[in-house]
């Protein structure tokens, strides 16, 4: 099978490459894939080397997979020229999510509707599938009525400019500014660009692709902060159900849910932080409790490592998915 990364350079398609060696997905040709300035460069894979090539190069391989991270100008072009191909897509831009022709798909929630006619593959939003990892279960056993998010992002979600922004600042050093106003010691209400209704793109991404995946029924509403940190993404979440429960049964279900790790021993000052969620797969759950305003309400706190589950991870567990149903 001919596997390829495109954007294998980005801090997605590295991480790409680290996540299928750890889980040692199976292929006979490894393609990597970049823009022409890469083109050339070579990166060690498993001790082995591979040259970095360009797309117009990949299409002539013909691969039977193709994992993309590469932004959506990219994937709008180049995804159904490698459709046509037969080629498996799985893409991390935003641009098919939405697109109704189109899976969205977080493996443990809904993976069982991808299908072998499925060319394209949209991987969702880094924030969206730490929030529907736990939401998923909770609104299988309680139901989801409503929820309020508020996101503090990593850096990393910007790429690597923006990690640079962070770096030259905090050293004092003048470089390429990514966003309006400095990070470093700040914190900016102000993921990717605004639209007319208030919102910001990031914002209703989280609206758009919880209703696609999970329940167009599930009131939510949120707000996206861009934070000076590279380890993952927090999100605090006030999650309104609609049947009764207790804490000790929601921490059990958290508990008992494949993904999900629950941090929550307040005695001991132990809740998740993304300085220990880093390189890591698993999304974090604490500061689980009741929201005395409200009934049938909780508050939780999510944390994960927005480039792994967020993204890499995520990646190839669909491409697992699809080989273990012998889609490809």
């Amino acid at each position: 099978m001919k596997l390829a990364i495109v954007g294998s350079t980005g801090l997605v398609g590295k991480e790409i490459l680290k996540v299928l060696q750890e889980r040692k997905f199976p292929y006979t040709e490894l393609i990597l894939v970049a823009s022409k300035k890469s083109r050339g460069k070579e990166i060690t894979v498993n001790n082995r080397r591979h040259k970095v090539i360009c797309l117009e190069e990949l299409v002539e391989k013909k691969p039977n997979i193709a994992l993309f991270s590469a932004g959506s100008t990219i994937s709008k072009e180049w995804a159904p020229i490698l459709a046509e191909l037969g080629c498996k897509v799985i893409d991390n831009s935003s641009y098919w999510r939405m697109c109704s022709k189109h899976k969205l798909i977080v493996p443990e929630i809904n993976g069982q509707e991808i299908t072998k006619d499925d060319l394209i593959i949209a991987n969702p939003n880094c924030s969206v599938i730490q929030l529907l990892v736990v939401l998923a279960p909770l609104h299988k056993s309680f139901g989801v009525n409503r929820v309020v998010v508020s996101t503090y992002q990593s850096v990393t979600g910007t790429g690597k400019k923006a990690v640079d922004q962070l770096s030259n600042e905090e050293q004092g050093l003048s470089g390429e500014m990514i966003y309006p106003h400095p990070i470093y010691r700040n914190a900016l209400p102000h993921i990717d660009v605004f639209e007319n209704n208030g919102y910001t793109k990031e914002e209703m991404k989280i609206i758009n692709e919880t209703h696609k995946i999970l329940d167009t029924n599930i009131c939510i509403t949120s707000t996206a902060v861009r934070i000076p940190i590279e380890g993952g993404h927090c999100e605090s979440v006030n999650i309104s159900m609609q049947e009764k429960f207790s804490l000790n049964e929601v921490v059990k279900i958290l508990k008992e849910t494949p993904g999900i790790i629950v941090e929550d021993e307040i005695e001991k000052n132990t809740y998740p932080m993304p300085i220990k969620t880093k390189g890591l797969d698993e999304v974090f759950v604490g500061r689980i409790r009741n929201d005395f305003s409200q009934s049938k309400t909780i508050n939780l706190w999510i944390v994960a490592d927005n480039l792994r589950k967020g993204a890499a991870t995520n990646t190839v567990q669909i491409a697992e998915y699809m080989l273990d149903q012998k889609f490809i």
